[in-house]
């Protein structure tokens, strides 16, 4: 089992908490039946893409990354 997998399960059970990203926040409050406890802006996770190509060239590829990156990145107006 994954460590990850392992918090979540002391999570749920309200034996532990674990870290989780915000954009999918009330998804994981479902999945899992637990409640936000807190928030850090200091935690970042990265993403890759894989590739056989060392530069994506595909139209339809370039277009999926660039929305991919406007999604995850776009900011929240407050």
């Amino acid at each position: 089992m994954r460590e990850g997998a392992l918090l979540k399960v002391f999570g749920q059970a309200g034996d532990g908490i674990f870290a989780a990203p915000s954009v999918i926040e009330e998804e994981v409050q479902q999945r899992h039946n637990v409640k936000v406890v807190g928030r850090s802006d200091a935690i970042r996770e990265k993403f890759y893409a894989i590739s056989v190509e060392r530069f994506v060239k595909h139209p339809a590829v370039v277009a999926r990354q660039k929305a991919a990156y406007r999604s995850i990145f776009a900011t929240e107006e407050k």
